[in-house]
């Protein structure tokens, strides 16, 4: 059995994110590298206790990037965008 909190690595907190969570009942997580959507589905279920209508996966690519003349790359992330059932919520403020 695979430990949920290994593919649910941190939320994603972005102004696209927030318009998600606030327009669509939605979360974006990223996950691990070989999570599927089933496990991304159980392991929201029973960290936050809330019911998951869908799940959406997606793969960034890594961007190039410049600092001086020292050139590298982002990290390559793996996100999923979690649709929860309505009137389900996920606090991840921590507020009240």
């Amino acid at each position: 059995m695979v430990d949920y909190r290994d593919v649910i690595l941190r939320p994603i907190i972005t102004e696209k994110s927030m318009k998600l969570m606030a327009e669509d009942n939605k979360v974006t997580f990223e996950v691990a590298k070989g999570a599927t959507k089933v496990e991304v589905k159980l392991a929201v279920e029973a960290l936050f206790h809330v019911d998951v209508e869908k799940v959406n996966i997606l793969n960034v690519k890594p961007k190039p990037k410049r600092v001086g003349r020292f050139t590298g790359k982002t990290k390559a992330v793996r996100k999923a965008i979690v649709k929860l059932k309505e009137g389900q919520t996920i606090d991840l403020f921590g507020e009240e």
